[in-house]
């Protein structure tokens, strides 16, 4: 199954409740939410910094992964940004490829 970096930012908002509910009670919520749309939740870390919120999620598609990140930015307390992972072997094949490309001005 393909994984995803979901990095997530509260707005105020998101923050008040997150102190209602406490970070235990997010993390409940976040495996609930990656399990109905077919998927795994790997890790939650809370950090400081422009992100509040790193998590690494197995995912059956990015349909998925777009569905679960536009069903937390559209409640309006947070914002994501969700990155598609590659394994050394998924690199590996890329690097296997040819491309025909010309860079500009070459």
């Amino acid at each position: 199954m393909p994984k995803f970096l979901l990095q997530v930012g509260y707005t105020a908002e998101g923050l008040k409740g997150l102190m209602k509910d406490k970070a235990a009670g997010r993390t409940a919520v976040v495996k609930k939410a990656v399990a109905s749309v077919g998927g795994k939740l790997e890790a939650l870390y809370w950090a400081l910094g422009e992100d509040d919120v790193v998590s690494i999620v197995d995912l059956p598609d990015a349909e998925s992964a777009a569905a679960l990140s536009m069903t937390i930015c559209a409640s309006g307390v947070a914002r994501t940004k969700t990155t598609r992972l590659l394994t050394a072997d998924e690199v590996d094949t890329a690097l296997g490829k040819t491309v025909k490309y010309a860079a500009p001005g070459k």
